[in-house]
């Protein structure tokens, strides 16, 4: 499509600053800090989640980020510019979607897109093959002509989706994009946002929805209390053990001394049945047997698997351990 960001290559992008790197920022209002000491990146090219509490300083980092609202202290850059500085080369690069947001309900969708398209300073040919591209991404075509006022819920989500898109922005900003979507709407919006992605877009989501993120990103930022409790891969975040990785592995027929055999392969560190069913949970030394290696192993012992995968925490019980509860 011709709004898309194939920009740069994967070498380049490598090269490239981040998309977002939040140094130290601090913001409060009175007495009560919202955000303090924040520090996190995000990857040019990611998919990153963005979560924590309510109260917790997700929508003033977002509001910082956006260039909507000034820190205290620290720095906020985004793909190397600082958002304080350089306001307006920054916002030419992002596009923000709200939680909460306002459209031109007596205007078509089309009308809605020429319109922001007119303010961003495309000319009309330019704003016709961008809205003509922006509908068929977001799978709009049809309702071109539609009143905004006439749209569902997840209608407008879309055209506001589409609106954000309207300038071909690098960073998306998404505040709580699939809040009030029902099911089939949210898994509709989960593959724009991965057909984004594989476009080059950067994506900086802020959602509730914890088991959506932990399919949909591969990066994720946890906030509590206006602190951060965790920034980094999402694979790392849900791993049982970072030490020692566990594996699930099932079996066909009984096999009474199966966790005694195991334990005594080089680099399991312990091997335990899991009760009620014929699988066992293995933990493993990687620096002594990888993942190839631990399967080869279970095989010379003339087992027969019918399963083999690593064993992983939800996002919500990440969340949970590293949050706080009760009331702010």
């Amino acid at each position: 499509m011709s709004f898309s960001s194939s920009r740069s290559s994967p070498q380049a992008a490598q090269a490239a600053p981040a998309a977002i790197d939040v140094t130290n920022l601090s913001h409060s209002f009175g007495n009560r800090w919202a955000v303090r000491n924040a520090n996190f990146t995000v990857q040019t090219g990611s998919l990153h989640g963005f979560v924590g509490p309510n109260g917790a300083g997700k929508t003033t980092s977002l509001k910082a980020i956006c260039t909507l609202l000034a820190p205290h202290s620290g720095t906020v850059r985004v793909f190397g510019q600082d958002v304080v500085l350089h306001s307006k080369s920054v916002r030419r690069t992002i596009g923000f979607m709200p939680d909460h947001f306002s459209m031109y309900r007596r205007m078509t969708v089309y009308e809605y897109l020429d319109f922001f398209g007119a303010a961003y300073g495309l000319t009309t040919a330019q704003r016709d093959r961008v809205i003509k591209d922006v509908l068929a991404l977001t799978d709009m075509e049809s309702r071109r002509d539609d009143l905004i006022s006439g749209l569902s819920r997840g209608m407008q989500q879309r055209v506001s989706l589409a609106r954000v898109l309207v300038s071909d922005p690098d960073l998306l900003l998404l505040d709580e994009p699939a809040s009030g979507l029902d099911p089939r709407a949210r898994i509709e919006l989960m593959e724009i946002l991965r057909e984004l992605q594989l476009m080059g877009k950067t994506i900086f989501i802020s959602s509730h929805i914890l088991s959506e993120l932990a399919e949909l990103c591969d990066s994720v930022t946890i906030i509590d209390v206006g602190r951060i409790k965790y920034s980094g891969s999402m694979q790392a975040l849900l791993q049982k053990n970072a030490e020692h990785p566990t594996y699930i592995l099932g079996v066909q027929g009984q096999w009474p001394d199966l966790a005694e055999r195991l334990q005594a392969v080089p680099g399991i560190v312990s091997a335990e049945r899991v009760e009620g069913r014929p699988e066992y949970r293995i933990a493993f030394d990687w620096s002594v047997l990888d993942t190839s290696g631990l399967l080869r192993a279970v095989l010379d012992l003339g087992v027969t698997v019918v399963s083999f995968a690593e064993e992983r925490r939800h996002l919500n019980e990440a969340f949970m351990d590293l949050t706080e509860g009760g009331l702010r």
